[in-house]
């Protein structure tokens, strides 16, 4: 079953250069399909099941000025497993700024690398920037959100139709906007978030409690306006983060957006109790980088680990045009790194986990979200022009053995969450779930993997009759989540 296409054939930017985040395994799709009785390679494994859910840009509209992948509209592909079948739906996140360009049959907003003078408003801050809520989704309360990486509305999607429910205002206590990744504590039902801008207050932090509620959100204060994009939490507190990663002011005041990476500062973290208050915060000084994602952070006495993938040169080396300097800042050049801070001392320690190879996109057993985890599950990031992750790495904090499984020649997947199996006993005792799509022939499935043993290869794939685009984050929700 399909709802009817949309009626684009091709999306492009108003350039002459072509853009390869609109071409090959990044070019949108445009017709959204229900899919099921799936050809099966393998057997699907009956003790998986729940839904995979993968966010991503997908342009609706030819693009006005220069297209930036970030821009693209969101578009989230899920896979459901039930007693041994599988579903494919993939579905629009229908945000404000969606409908308004489906309304005017055109896209009404330029990207992040044009002027935004001309753009409607399109954040609760009144920024000039497109909210397209493609970057992740985040299971909570019965409901996914999709969230956007500049910080936009977290938008409410049924897990299962992908119906957006509308933008998530938390029973009206949301003021603001709201980060990428927000955290999920299963055990206690909260979601751990921040806020930033390039006006002050720069940074704000918040609480939704089990109730569904903001209970606390204070603000707390930065030398200038920073481009966070991740957190963590523990048992008792939360890391913030102030790396000295910021846009340019002057390019700004041009109507130009440009990065600066200032290596005369230090990357700060700041470790504040759970529901603390601002005079509680606590920086912790490190050597200066960029942190696109967490892998997991945990508490042991008076000492916080946190394990991310770190960025050491996040700014391009050299110049050239727009395109070629927009290609240089999304390429991906991250190692897995480990923080401690002693609560005691306010010392940190830090140091690589893996030096040599590049990951990230990592995920971990959502239930251990901020307790101590055994393991880590990344994507390996080839080295090419573009992002395209060639295959999954499986860490073990215990042992330091790395495991790893390729994709195939021509063939990229995406972040693949831990989904236990049912009655899962730990962190491997389950499967790892991916798309994957072939750049030569242009088709897309899921694989299925064994956590504890991605070195064998999938135990099933499942064909899919469309092809799914490279994007961005992904999710397993549970059955019982589901239920």
């Amino acid at each position: 079953m399909s709802e009817k296409p949309m009626a684009v054939a091709t999306v492009l930017d108003e350039q002459d250069e072509a853009n390869p985040y609109l071409l090959g395994v990044y070019a949108p799709v445009h017709e959204q399909i229900t899919a099921e009785n799936l050809k099966v390679i393998g057997e699907i494994p009956r003790d998986l099941n729940g839904v995979y859910l993968r966010n991503g840009p997908n342009a609706r509209h030819p693009v006005r000025g220069r297209y930036h992948w970030f821009d693209g509209d969101g578009m989230v592909h899920a896979m459901h497993f039930e007693n041994g079948r599988a579903r494919y739906r993939n579905r629009y996140v229908r945000t404000r700024a969606f409908e308004a360009e489906s309304s005017a049959g055109e896209s009404l907003w330029t990207g992040v690398m044009e002027n935004p003078k001309g753009n409607p408003p399109g954040t609760a801050r009144g920024l000039r920037l497109k909210d397209s809520a493609n970057t992740d989704v985040i299971f909570h309360q019965g409901r996914v959100l999709a969230t956007w990486y500049l910080c936009g509305s977290p938008y409410s999607l049924d897990p299962l139709s992908l119906e957006t429910l509308g933008a998530e205002t938390f029973l009206d206590t949301l003021t603001g906007d709201f980060m990428a990744h927000p955290k999920v504590d299963e055990r206690t039902g909260e979601l751990f978030w921040f806020d930033y801008g390039p006006r002050a207050p720069y940074l704000r932090y918040g609480v939704v409690g089990a109730g569904g509620t903001v209970e606390h959100c204070v603000e707390l204060e930065l030398p200038g306006a920073r481009l966070p994009h991740d957190m963590a939490i523990t048992d008792e507190h939360a890391v913030l983060m102030d790396l000295p990663l910021y846009q340019d002011l002057d390019a700004a005041r041009q109507g130009r957006y440009k990065l600066t990476f200032d290596r005369g500062l230090p990357a700060r973290f700041g470790v504040i109790p759970r529901r603390g208050q601002a005079h509680q915060i606590r920086w912790f000084e490190a050597k200066p980088c960029y942190i696109y994602h967490v892998v997991n952070a945990w508490e042991s006495g008076d000492e916080i680990t946190m394990d991310v993938c770190r960025v050491g040169r996040p700014a391009p080396a050299g110049d050239g045009g727009p395109l070629a300097r927009m290609l240089s800042y999304l390429r991906l050049d991250a190692r897995m790194y480990r923080y401690r801070f002693d609560l005691r001392t306010g010392r940190t320690s830090e140091g690589f986990v893996d030096e040599d190879h590049n990951t990230e996109f990592p995920s971990i057993d959502a239930r251990r979200t901020g307790r101590a985890t055994r393991y880590s599950y990344n994507v390996s990031v080839k080295d090419a022009e573009t992002n395209l992750f060639d295959g999954l790495v499986r860490y073990d904090n215990v042992t330091g053995a790395k495991q790893e499984h390729r994709f195939g020649e021509h063939r990229y997947g995406s972040e693949a969450p831990f989904a236990p199996r049912d009655g899962s006993a730990g962190e491997d005792d389950g499967y790892l779930v991916t798309f994957v799509t072939d750049e030569r022939e242009g088709t897309s499935e899921v694989q299925i993997l064994s956590a504890s043993d991605l070195a064998a290869g999938p135990v099933a794939r499942v064909l899919i009759p469309q092809r799914v685009p490279l994007g961005f984050h992904a999710t397993w929700v549970r059955s019982d989540q589901l239920r």
